[in-house]
């Protein structure tokens, strides 16, 4: 068993509050660690709707201050990484059967002026008997509202936070569980075992931060042997992928007849990615999927509204993800609230903070919040930094995402549009570091079908903490949607030899 020297933050989590948390503590100065028991945004954090919005939805049940808040980190975001997060427009269809007109107007109203939109273009009316959105919708659909939100590559968004503190001085630990942590002479004692190697490690922290998701009462308890006042609710929320049934890079939100908004978004090109579902959940989160109710009910709320019917064998696949939501008390999953709560216990001068809820657009400001919860800790940490700087890959001039895109065409015509496309929506700036010095496809080594090759896998695996075929398969990168069942079990056995080789 190792043992390391005292550490001013030990970070257990990592999605992408533990790693927002992580990489903003990093940057001011202090000495962090950040365990996390699977892979990077494994859990929650890689199975959300994709979206970088400000909630349209949450103004009905009065979240003004949330909803300008997420509205006001959109903007920040997009900046931060212009490769990952890009514009979208989403068509909201109406009839007098859904909420009344007057109300949407509102809302949007408020929408386009809450959080002091800069780069977004604002709501307008469309309609659908002449405008092109209008098309794969019902006849009875005559009249829609457009408005701006975002998209962002949910998965990547954890890995760049982890990447920018470890290149800041953070010890990032994947697949190593927190097994136990104790107060011990003013600091905390964390012993952490990884579940590949086996290998025990003890930390001294001055802070522990428990960032654990649906998993942050167990750590509480289980763990850390404390208590919090605070509950977080489970509830699963599903999405299905099928093949996109409409032209344009527009989405869609429409309303259920129980008043649910379910988003109907483009997906990786050609696919669309519908969802999501609101159910109360109390098994493990290892192990939720998605059930055949709740499949029937997205195809149902979607073929409601378009003249193309859905059936059950046009679902490619599905994922499920449980939202650990700050229990507000209140009954309806869909109305508990989206936002986040600290809750920071000094007992015996070894602080232990905990995070409950939040949402993916809000991950920064929960950091830059929890931080200053911490700061009479550490008097000397630098100050708030986050706001202006980018992730890794995302330092654009100007954000102009088009006009790199561009020049990366410029300098590597060798390189396929698709192959272009991928690299440079995953990795932005930092694509050289996986092209290097290459001039044609053959020379980024094996080819495994779709857009992936070898130079790719290696630079995940040394650079991403990709230690599965999963990891690269389906959370670093999407290219499990576009390999041949035969082309991903080859890929596995390659990979798994590979990495029994470097063993």
């Amino acid at each position: 068993m190792n043992r390391q020297d005292t550490v001013d933050l030990f970070v257990i989590g990592g999605g992408v509050n533990g790693a927002g948390i992580a990489r903003d503590a990093a940057g001011r100065g202090l000495s962090v660690v950040l365990c996390e028991k699977d892979d990077l945004g494994e859990g929650t954090s890689s199975r959300s709707s994709k979206m970088v919005h400000g909630g349209l939805r949450y103004l009905e049940y009065y979240e003004f201050r949330l909803v300008r808040e997420a509205l006001m980190e959109r903007e920040v975001l997009m900046n931060a990484a212009p490769h990952i997060i890009r514009p979208m427009r989403f068509v909201l269809p109406h009839s007098p059967e859904d909420r009344p007109a007057w109300l949407v107007r509102l809302g949007l109203f408020l929408y386009d002026h809450l959080g002091g939109r800069e780069k977004l273009p604002g709501t307008r009316m469309l309609d659908l008997r002449r405008a092109p959105e209008g098309a794969p919708l019902l006849d009875k659909y005559t009249r829609a509202f457009e408005y701006s939100d975002c998209w962002v590559d949910d998965a990547r968004l954890v890995v760049l936070n982890a990447l920018d503190a470890a290149a800041r001085g953070a010890t990032v630990l994947t697949r190593t569980p927190c097994i136990s942590a104790r107060r011990e002479n003013g600091a905390w004692t964390v012993l952490t075992r990884n579940s590949v190697t086996g290998e025990t490690q003890e930390f001294r922290a001055r802070v522990l931060v428990n960032a654990a998701g649906p998993w942050a009462k167990d750590v509480l308890h289980r763990v850390a042997g404390a208590n919090s006042t605070r509950n977080v609710r489970l509830v699963k929320g599903s999405h299905i992928i099928v093949p996109k049934f409409w032209e344009g890079a527009h989405a869609y939100i429409i309303q259920n007849h129980d008043r649910r908004v379910i988003f109907v978004n483009p997906y990786e090109g050609d696919l669309a990615l519908i969802g999501t579902t609101d159910i109360p959940y109390e098994g493990a989160a290892e192990q939720v999927s998605i059930d055949e109710s709740e499949t029937e009910y997205l195809l149902a709320a979607v073929n409601r509204y378009f003249k193309e019917k859905l059936r059950r064998e046009d679902v490619l696949t599905a994922y499920s993800g449980v939202r650990p939501l700050f229990d507000d008390g209140k009954g309806n999953p869909s109305a508990v609230t989206r936002d986040y709560v600290f809750d920071l216990d000094e007992t015996g001068g070894a602080p232990l903070l905990n995070v409950f809820g939040g949402k993916i657009t809000t991950f920064r400001e929960l950091a830059e919040r929890g931080l200053g919860k911490l700061k009479k800790f550490f008097p000397t940490m630098g100050k708030n930094w986050t706001h202006a700087a980018t992730l890794p890959g995302g330092d654009i001039e100007n954000a102009d995402f088009e006009s790199f895109r561009a020049r990366i065409k410029a300098e590597h015509p060798w390189m396929p549009r698709s192959l272009r496309h991928h690299y440079t929506r995953l990795y932005g700036t930092r694509l050289s570091e996986i092209v290097g010095k290459a001039s044609s496809v053959e020379e980024l080594g094996r080819h495994f079908g779709g857009d992936l090759y070898e130079a790719e896998v290696r630079y995940l695996v040394n650079n991403e903490w990709a230690m599965t075929a999963e990891d690269v398969l389906w959370r670093r990168t999407k290219h499990r949607l576009r390999l041949s069942g035969a082309e991903q079990a080859a890929f596995v056995d390659w990979f798994n030899a590979e990495m029994r080789k470097a063993a």
